[in-house]
């Protein structure tokens, strides 16, 4: 199944995808918006050109398992473009991605502008190679 992952923010909203078989995360872009709407609406066109068969949408919780106003913006975004889009829509926690997207970004030594600009799609390459996992042993749920 072909799934997105969506790392939501104010001004950049990273995207990735998967191929068919569930393998391979890979990076998709960044949408640059910071009306909610207009972000809503990009990303359901990103899922429909992209052929998606399901969305996931990072759930930034607090590191005790909490929910803050950034997680509640996001479950906001989800439940619109769930209603934009023709797939299942599901929140995963995303505890941790942009951290280790900035890892990840300082041992390729991404710098300046050009990390400003791939951060949130790596961020959500991280989240949904997270799905990607978990699906491996849940493989009948989505």
């Amino acid at each position: 199944m072909k799934i997105m992952a969506v790392d939501f923010g104010d001004a950049r909203t990273g995207l990735a995808i998967c191929d068919k078989t569930e393998l391979l995360a890979s990076p998709v872009g960044v949408i640059h918006e910071k009306r909610f709407e207009h972000a809503v609406e990009k990303v359901a066109a990103a899922a429909a050109e992209n052929r998606a068969e399901a969305v996931i949408v990072g759930l930034p919780l607090n590191m005790n398992g909490s929910e803050g106003p950034r997680a509640e913006l996001c479950r906001n975004f989800a439940e619109q473009l769930s209603s934009r889009v023709n797939v299942p829509v599901r929140m995963w926690d995303e505890r941790q991605t942009t951290v280790s997207a900035a890892g990840y970004l300082n041992q390729t030594d991404t710098r300046g502008k050009k990390r400003k600009e791939v951060i949130d799609a790596v961020a959500a390459v991280i989240i949904l190679d997270s799905y990607l996992q978990w699906r491996k042993n849940h493989p009948e749920e989505f």
